[in-house]
């Protein structure tokens, strides 16, 4: 009889056993997702600026999200002139936390005020690694200037009847809209005019786009839905799609 109900609870033991694994494994997951694991505590090595990160990149990039002094050590000249920002809060579920300024990145010039730290360390590893390797490939020149359309914004999803109601990653400054580039003799590359030609413009929006996913876990360009009809749209929110 003892044999038979040990039998019985050997099961039950190992579904249980099955359950709490499942329950750690997503609770270590979520932690580096919302970035609440701090850099002392995590497997990856801190990120720099200065090399193309190939492994872990989004643990790497999360961690930076409530850790101010880390952002500081990052965000680094030559790469980025970054300042950080007051927070700011609101009622209205709105505001950002650990936030930067700068007015270029990467070599090339912009006016962004705020974007929170692991944004603009998202944004800087983007155009320093693949969009200024690929102008120079492409043109023989340098981005020297940005195209944006903004960064905080305290509204909800536009273009998207199935999020409406849901806030914005604009409305936490934890989000950039890309409109185009300029290069070094004055040549303007415009999401809008050249997203869909078929020359060396076109390709190297196409192929920017593509590099962006690699870094943030939003990359929507015109070819997602009308309303990015003129611009990237990068965020690091809780989605992820390269669209």
């Amino acid at each position: 009889m003892r044999r038979q109900r040990n039998a019985q609870h050997k099961p039950r033991r190992t579904i249980s056993k099955i359950l709490l694994i499942l329950v750690l494994l997503v609770a270590v997951t979520g932690g580096f997702w919302f970035g609440l694991v701090p850099q002392s505590l995590s497997p990856f090595g801190r990120i720099s600026l200065d090399t193309r990160p190939s492994l872990f990149v989004d643990p790497r990039l999360s961690v930076l999200r409530f850790d101010p002094a880390l952002c500081k050590a990052v965000l680094r000249e030559p790469h980025i002139d970054a300042v950080p920002v007051p927070d700011r809060l609101s009622d209205t579920n709105c505001g950002w936390v650990n936030a930067v300024r700068f007015t270029h990145v990467g070599g090339a010039k912009i006016g962004v005020n705020p974007l929170t730290c692991e944004m603009a360390a998202a944004l800087a590893l983007w155009v320093v690694h693949e969009v200024q390797p690929l102008a120079r490939e492409m043109f023989g020149q340098e981005v020297v200037r940005l195209g944006d359309m903004g960064t905080y914004d305290c509204r909800n999803i536009v273009g998207n009847p199935f999020w409406k109601g849901v806030r914005s990653q604009h409305a936490a400054a934890n989000a950039i809209d890309i409109s185009g580039f300029t290069l070094a003799d004055g040549r303007a590359i415009s999401v809008l005019r050249d997203w869909n030609g078929e020359g060396r413009d076109s390709a190297f929006l196409r192929e920017v786009h593509r590099r962006a996913c690699r870094y943030f876990r939003v990359a929507l360009g015109p070819d997602f839905n009308p309303a990015h009809a003129n611009h990237f749209h990068f965020d690091r929110g809780l989605m992820w799609t390269c669209r």
